[in-house]
């Protein structure tokens, strides 16, 4: 006779609940660990590399000599977890945000990957420009290296944007082409069927897209491209709960941040 379970064992099939990206994890090198916990054998950035990589940013001193604004094209938009003094709509040209970078860890598994966004060639892209006082500059920079610098998959550079108060240099971070991860653009059907099925430690991928578009849409600069991609993620994903063929016209679900 097989042994029946214990009342407080979990169940086969639970999983376990997703971390939250704060500021406190990223500075205390908790996401880091996590992903090593996740995939040891992944390379990432060590403290002195992502030193480097910041003073590089600002040659003469290697620090901030002003106010330092931040440009957010995905999930920096609803989670920014760094402490900023003002924010503004921003536009940056020449550049897009898509989902071309694959990710084995956070957003996925390395049996199922998941997609996350990168900024790459062509186009334009809206998002959100967080400037940061000169005094705080150094320190919230260092929780934004630690959170997209953790490996090589993208490179921090100098942006024009534009604002409903004018043009400003902001700092973002934009596609590494030559980096391994790096995908370019995938099929439409391809991407949706992967943000449907993959998720992390930090959380399913759709939640990644889902709060990128309800965010976007909140603040008046919805994105095309990303909205029809949402549509076919929820559609994928109630179809599979429902045993049957896609079934477009679905709303988008609104994530919490």
């Amino acid at each position: 006779m097989a042994n029946s379970p214990t009342p407080d064992a979990p169940s086969p099939s639970e999983e376990p609940a997703p971390v939250a990206l704060t500021r406190e994890r990223l500075r205390s090198g908790e996401i880091r660990a996590l992903l090593h916990k996740h995939e040891p054998t992944i390379k990432t950035l060590s403290d002195e590399e992502l030193a480097a990589s910041q003073a590089a940013m600002f040659p003469g001193s290697g620090k901030p000599e002003g106010d330092v604004w931040l440009f957010g094209y995905g999930s920096l938009i609803w989670n920014p977890a760094i402490e900023f003094a003002e924010q503004r709509c921003a536009t940056v040209r020449g550049l897009h945000r898509r989902f071309c970078l694959r990710t084995e860890l956070g957003r996925g598994t390395p049996d199922q990957p998941g997609l996350v966004l990168g900024l790459d060639r062509g186009g334009v892209c809206r998002g959100v420009a967080f400037r940061i006082p000169r005094e705080h500059a150094e320190t919230e920079l260092e929780i934004v290296w630690r959170r997209e610098m953790v490996t090589h998959a993208y490179r921090p550079r100098w942006l024009k944007a534009q604002t409903d108060q004018g043009p400003i240099d902001v700092l973002g971070f934009v596609i590494n082409r030559s980096g391994e991860r790096y995908c370019g653009q995938l099929p439409e059907d391809e991407a949706a069927e992967t943000i449907a099925r993959a998720c992390g430690f930090l959380g399913p991928c759709c939640e990644y897209l889902f709060n990128t578009v309800s965010h976007l849409r909140d603040l008046g600069m919805p994105d095309a491209g990303l909205e029809r991609l949402a549509g076919k993620v929820a559609a994928k994903q109630a179809a599979a709960k429902l045993g049957q063929g896609p079934d477009g016209g679905l709303d988008v679900p609104r994530r919490s941040a």
